[in-house]
């Protein structure tokens, strides 16, 4: 059965509190957010806040492999003393 309002696997389903407490978000005030952001809809919003959250708290760059083994300290120290022109 398929129909306009099926749900999608990209779906996200989400239930709001009656009010917006520190760690939860009311329908109230997402809706509050949209006419303040001129938003045309609630989605907007929660796409937009989570976009924001993702660009502070995710990295920007893929992590890397520790600390420098001492061949490679070595090999760095080498080059650094190494004349420059």
């Amino acid at each position: 059965m398929t129909s306009a309002t099926s749900l999608t696997s990209d779906t996200l389903l989400i239930r709001f509190p009656a009010v917006s407490t520190i760690r939860r978000v009311s329908r109230d005030t997402i809706s509050e957010l949209a006419k303040q952001l001129g938003c045309a809809s609630d989605s907007y919003v929660l796409h937009y806040a989570a976009l924001r959250l993702a660009d502070q708290v995710l990295p920007k760059y893929e992590p890397d492999d520790g600390l420098l083994s001492d061949k490679q300290m070595a090999a760095i120290g080498k080059l650094w003393s190494e004349p420059r022109d």
